[in-house]
């Protein structure tokens, strides 16, 4: 049940990063769930196998290089979800980093 909710914040965050970056775009709330539960599948599964294979990039950029990973796995996520669109490198990178603060506030506030 726990995943539920998180997925509905992320989709939640998804909308409201919408609204303040200009490099992506998600047309309405089941667009931004879909891409919130496949965003979570691409995290869980894409991610560490890209965490590995430039192991030797990320830290030589003492970690910053995970915030390329982050809007690759944002890029893929809009590949794959119609309605959620990446239109460059830019929008990807910042909505990628505003989507996982907000997603994490709101996951924070929800424990309690």
């Amino acid at each position: 049940m726990g995943w539920i909710v998180r997925v509905i914040l992320t989709g939640f965050a998804l909308l409201v990063t919408d609204q303040f970056v200009a490099g992506f775009a998600i047309k309405g709330i089941t667009a931004a769930l879909i891409a919130a539960l496949i965003l979570g599948i691409v995290n869980a599964i894409v991610k560490p196998i890209l965490v590995f294979l430039t192991l030797p990039i990320t830290i030589f950029s003492l970690g910053l290089f995970i915030l390329v990973i982050n809007a690759i796995t944002f890029t893929i996520t809009a590949a794959l979800v119609d309605g959620f669109t990446v239109y460059n490198f830019s929008g990807a990178f910042w909505g990628a980093l505003i989507t996982g603060l907000i997603s994490w506030i709101l996951n924070s506030l929800a424990k309690d």
